[in-house]
């Protein structure tokens, strides 16, 4: 089974900026689902929005990479496969619906939170192997 999904890339002061959500107690990249008939951009934008509050324009979104990982809070063999866009404006993003709170990560300082989704992992990883974050 697998999940299509889209992420937003916040980079701020060689960290990265996650999102705790409350239903799955986890902090992830903020995004989320893609509805059939929607392109990753189209739902990145919308989930943006009702996540973080803030209107994205496409033209400030950057294709970055996909990763595929286990779906964090999802069935046991649930696939996530996410399209991950960086953005190159600064945003000040809020905290809303069921996003209980924003926070900016190193991988070590990921990887001390009680859960960990493994696709925040692996890009926290590919980020840092880049030189895009400590």
């Amino acid at each position: 089974m697998q999940l299509s999904t889209a992420g937003l890339l916040v980079i701020k002061d060689r960290k990265l900026l996650l999102a705790y959500s409350n239903n799955k107690q986890c902090y992830y990249l903020p995004g989320g689902k893609i509805t059939p008939g929607e392109t990753s951009l189209t739902a990145l934008r919308r989930e943006i929005e009702e996540e973080l509050n803030v209107i994205v324009c496409e033209d400030d979104l950057q294709y970055y990479t996909h990763i595929t990982a286990a779906a964090y809070g999802e069935p046991e063999g649930m696939i996530m496969e996410q399209d991950c866009f960086m953005i190159h404006q600064p945003i000040n993003p809020v905290a809303t619906a069921e996003i209980g709170a924003l926070q900016y990560f190193s991988l070590q300082q990921y990887l001390k939170e009680k859960n960990t989704a493994p696709g925040a992992v692996q890009i926290l990883q590919q980020l840092k192997a880049e030189g895009y974050i400590d």
